[in-house]
């Protein structure tokens, strides 16, 4: 029982310890983005690949609304093929940043999670992201590594357990899609017709 509590205040302190201004940034930018009809990019290794992929689904399924549009996310974790391809003919390091050169342009938004913030692959994706002018997001752990350095946005975990930090990033992308969902016009500038419809919702 003492174990169990251990982690869970643990967990906590290192919760009370969050950005939490520069999480509703990145709300703030994901919401321009969807207006915009921007690419939202999401990528990691390992745990943080699958953490990559429910941010996925969620932004992408759960914040649906009519008169709004949709989120365009895409994971760069998910498609084997193209990713045991490219790790095998080019590198490893390779694999997410070929992706984003197919696909990548002026002001979509890239997604990067890596406990350490040294992960090869993602600290390049996200190095050939700034060639695009897109907008950078990491989520790190640890010391925050290169990846924190590179970023526009740092969201960082400051714990040196990485279970906890892996908690907290699943936390993160729930609690942004969850505020996305519940406030769906917040930060954003509104065409017309949304407008209305914001009114109608609001009430005002």
């Amino acid at each position: 029982m003492e174990h169990i509590q251990n982690y869970i205040s643990a967990l906590q302190q290192t919760m009370d310890q969050l950005p939490k201004p520069l999480i509703a940034e990145v709300i703030r930018v994901l919401q321009r983005a969807r207006m915009r009809g921007s690419q939202v990019f999401i990528m990691g290794n390992g745990g943080s690949a699958s953490t990559a992929s429910h941010f996925v689904c969620d932004l992408a399924k759960n914040t649906r609304r009519d008169g709004l549009p949709h989120f365009r996310a895409i994971g760069l974790a998910d498609n084997m093929e193209i990713f045991s391809a490219y790790a095998n003919d080019e590198g490893y390091e390779n694999v997410f940043s070929q992706q984003l050169v197919n696909l990548i342009g002026p002001g979509d938004v890239v997604i990067a999670i890596s406990a350490s913030g040294n992960s090869k692959n993602v600290v390049r994706a996200v190095e050939e992201a700034r060639k695009y002018n897109a907008i950078t997001i990491g989520f790190t752990g640890f010391t925050g590594g290169r990846l924190g350095q590179l970023v526009d946005i740092h969201i960082h975990v400051r714990s040196e357990i990485i279970e906890h930090v892996e908690d907290i990033h699943l936390m993160l992308e729930h609690m942004i899609v969850r505020a996305i969902k519940d406030q769906p016009f917040i930060g954003i500038e509104l065409p017309e017709a949304s407008a209305k419809l914001s009114a109608d919702v609001l009430g005002d």
